[in-house]
């Protein structure tokens, strides 16, 4: 008897031990995730080593990689950056949510307060909010003039931030506002700067009882490019070094970013975005980034133009070292921090993107609304593209002729199928024009008929 008390003693000590110790290392179901979007700037698809790049040195990357989902087929939301950026914060399509074009000039376009983003929800349910980096959401006589909405009026807290690059360059800029302040130069490179920025913030500015989101766009790779030398000789003797060094660059500030998350405690709990805004720049892999192989670059709507790194790490949520090729956009970025957070959509509006909740555990997402892009800058013939499921249409500036794609097993679109699959491209072409109607008459379509239009193929461009 004496001895089975004391097994009985022995197995209720071990079962509160084990209690216990659960109660210590598990976090309650309602503890709300902080956020964090890691924003490249023009970094193609092929720009990173985990997707196939042998002679890229992207570290970190690939150590996000390892200890989350890589999106292999991860998309921006348009060909240029500003309209990117844009369904980042809304979930809305551009021409939708109004930022149509690259906001470089000085016309009406912005993003309108009547938007409603991510930052703005979290803040009203309880989140601190911080902002460093590139903006772009803004003319350039908007960019900080207190007529215009700046990043405190979509949400954030505290932000540090450019009008679009960092001037002159990403070496010691001087184009740098803090919280409606001109900085001045800053001695550095740009995304150690910003890297640096976000986590003083971390450390210094929010409240720790808080949970946080924490936007970290950085200027790398857009031209005019600056590169640390010590990344330059890494790639000593390749004729792209500067380039390279320069996505090594931003590799580097997100291993700063991910070392200062770990160091304090807070990986566990963070929902980690990182992706890009759009395909690289330059005429070839020899003068700028690499698509991978795939077709087009920055400016078009084919997959080269718009088909960007994706990576997503999310302790206790995501198997680490998941590969999936279910397709997801930038724009999903807004539905997915909302259903992490326990937030419901808004309903007074059409949201175009969907949650990836379900795609971090290799599920579908249930997408009512098909991914589109229209780029405003593309070549007259691939201006607007679709894809429902693995086929992609693409049509040219008039909506009047159309190329289609099994874009599962022809990635680098190399056969266009609407002359063999006459029915399937009618049935596509008719969504198609469809959801642009529904979409032209949501946004505020008197501003892309008033403005004129950017430089044509051979001007200079800055976006």
């Amino acid at each position: 008897m004496k001895q089975k008390l004391k097994i009985r003693f022995i197995l209720t000590l071990a079962l509160l031990s084990c209690l216990t110790a659960c109660a210590i290392t598990e976090k309650p179901k309602t503890e709300r995730p902080n956020i964090v979007v890691f924003l490249a700037d023009d970094m193609g698809w092929g720009d990173a080593h985990c997707n196939g790049n042998e002679k890229m040195i992207t570290p970190n990357i690939d150590k996000l990689a390892s200890q989350g989902v890589r999106f292999t087929q991860c998309y921006s939301a348009c060909g240029v950056c500003s309209p990117s950026r844009s369904a980042i914060l809304t979930g809305r399509t551009p021409y939708r949510n109004g930022v149509w074009r690259h906001l470089s000039g000085d016309g009406p376009s912005h993003l309108r307060t009547s938007e409603i983003t991510y930052p703005e929800l979290l803040r009203e349910a309880g989140y601190e909010t911080c902002h460093v980096g590139k903006w772009h959401l803004l003319s350039k006589q908007q960019f900080n003039n207190p007529e215009y909405p700046q990043p405190d009026a979509h949400g954030y807290d505290y932000w540090m931030y450019t009008h679009n690059n960092a001037s002159p360059s990403h070496k010691s800029p001087d184009n740098f506002v803090r919280n409606g302040s001109p900085v001045g130069v800053i001695e550095g490179y740009s995304a150690q700067i910003v890297a640096n920025e976000g986590i003083h913030w971390l450390d210094n500015v929010r409240d720790p009882a808080k949970p946080f989101a924490l936007s970290v766009w950085v200027h790398e790779p857009h031209q005019p490019i600056a590169t640390d030398p010590r990344f330059m000789k890494l790639y000593e003797g390749n004729p792209n070094a500067k380039y390279m060094g320069n996505v090594t660059q931003l590799d580097f500030a997100l291993g700063q970013l991910m070392e200062a998350l770990e160091t304090r405690g807070l990986s566990e709990n963070t929902l980690l975005f990182f992706t890009s805004d759009n395909g690289p720049e330059g005429q070839s892999e020899k003068t700028g980034g690499s698509t991978g192989g795939l077709r087009g670059r920055k400016r078009n709507d084919y997959e080269g133009g718009i088909r960007v790194p994706g990576i997503v790490r999310w302790p206790g949520h995501i198997k680490p070292g998941t590969v999936s090729d279910i397709p997801v956009v930038g724009s999903d970025i807004f539905a997915t921090v909302l259903d992490a957070c326990g937030i419901p959509l808004p309903t007074d509006r059409p949201i175009d993107g969907v949650s990836m909740v379900p795609a971090f555990e290799g599920k579908p997402v249930e997408r009512k609304i098909p991914l589109f892009w229209r780029t405003h800058v593309s070549l007259p013939e691939d201006r607007v593209a679709m894809r429902i499921g693995d086929w992609k249409i693409v049509a040219d500036e008039t909506l009047t002729t159309f190329q289609l794609y099994d874009v599962q097993t022809d990635w680098k679109e190399e056969n266009d199928l609407a002359a063999k699959m006459p029915e399937k491209t009618e049935e596509m072409k008719n969504i198609l024009l469809e959801l642009w109607a529904d979409i032209e008459a949501q946004g505020p379509s008197e501003w892309w008929e008033s403005e004129t239009q950017p430089p044509k193929a051979g001007g200079k461009l800055s976006y």
